[in-house]
């Protein structure tokens, strides 16, 4: 069965969300990164890692299709349920980056928080349909590894 059949199964967001932490932190793992867990489930990030000597928090988002084709996209704001409604927040000065796994072709991207959009964010692996490639976050410069390899060069 492929991972995007499993996350279809898992009905519930919070399942497939602990579902994602434990790729992505098994991700790192395997490419020798410590990480870090919070003791409290209330934190901002979900992880920290250790890349070279330095610290980073990373909130783990899970990635679907974007309603354009060719791209995914992710929440960059943290919507909580409260007696008086919703309550809808954004990470910045909380993380320093966004990891986000694309269930469908099995990719981990990690974006910083400075580059991530105010509500969303998107991350193309193919040309738009329309050719425009202005202001447009391909996935090559966001995967796991190229970040990885940046931090631990930088």
């Amino acid at each position: 069965m492929s991972r995007l059949a499993q996350y279809d199964r898992l009905e519930e967001p919070q399942k497939r969300g602990q579902a994602t932490e434990a790729i992505v932190i098994a991700e790192l793992v395997a490419r020798d990164v410590s990480v870090l867990t919070p003791a409290f489930d209330n934190e901002p990030y979900d992880l920290v890692a250790e890349v070279g000597g330095d610290f980073h928090r990373i909130q783990v988002k899970t990635a679907y299709d974007s309603k354009r084709d060719g791209a995914v996209e992710f929440r960059t704001r943290s919507v909580r349920t409260k007696s008086d409604g919703y309550e809808r927040s954004g990470y910045e000065g909380e993380i320093d980056y966004f990891a986000a796994l694309n269930v469908r072709k099995e990719q981990i991207y990690l974006i910083a928080i400075e580059e991530a959009g105010s509500t969303t964010t998107a991350i193309r692996y193919e040309p738009a349909a329309n050719d425009n490639r202005a202001n447009v976050n391909w996935h090559a410069e966001y995967r796991l590894e190229t970040v990885l390899d940046d931090l631990r060069s930088g």
